[in-house]
């Protein structure tokens, strides 16, 4: 089996997809996340892939213990933090993503996402990014995954932390609503 992604076939009797994470590593700085996409070329990938949500689309605003980061893996600056408050300083900002694609395009590279809403898809579909990755712990969302199956685009799910059941949700749903 092989799919395409943009101009890069994927499958077997290709060479591997290498794809970078660039996540919360810009610090918030987008000369940070500018060096990442750099340093991704630079090391031979084929892809970076954000995240695109905002504090206001993935949790509430909200003090209650459950809202809380917590275990003792975590490091230390996140004790205490609320989810809010975390994913403020992890995000990347949305007005930074039309011009980081136009970096990774002029540099060859793929650039992609995992949205975590609705909106986020839209937003995408207006940069025009040529897949998208589901998060694990997004597997169940519905709207989200017929919404992404509804751009006919190629998606990746992510099944870390997903049961089997999930995943075949994950798969049915996406599936049933591909255009």
């Amino acid at each position: 089996m092989e799919i395409k992604i943009g101009n890069r076939k994927i499958g077997q009797a290709h060479p591997i997809f290498v794809v970078a994470e660039i996540s919360a590593n810009h610090h918030q700085k987008y000369e940070e996340a500018v060096e990442l996409v750099k340093a991704a070329h630079n090391a031979g990938a084929d892809a970076v892939k954000l995240q695109t949500y905002t504090p206001d689309t993935i949790t509430l605003n909200c003090d209650k213990e459950w809202f809380r980061v917590g275990g003792e893996k975590n490091p230390d600056d996140w004790q205490k933090k609320t989810l809010y408050e975390l994913y403020q300083t992890a995000y990347t900002p949305w007005e930074w993503q039309p011009k980081l694609k136009k970096l990774a395009d002029e540099l060859g590279l793929l650039l992609f996402s995992s949205p975590f809403d609705e909106t986020a898809v839209d937003f995408l579909e207006k940069i025009n990014v040529p897949c998208y990755k589901i998060a694990s712990y997004e597997v169940n969302d519905f709207l989200l995954l017929r919404k992404i199956a509804r751009t006919g685009k190629p998606v990746i799910i992510s099944l870390g932390y997903a049961s089997l059941k999930d995943a075949g949700f994950a798969i049915k749903t996406s599936l049933r609503y591909r255009l």
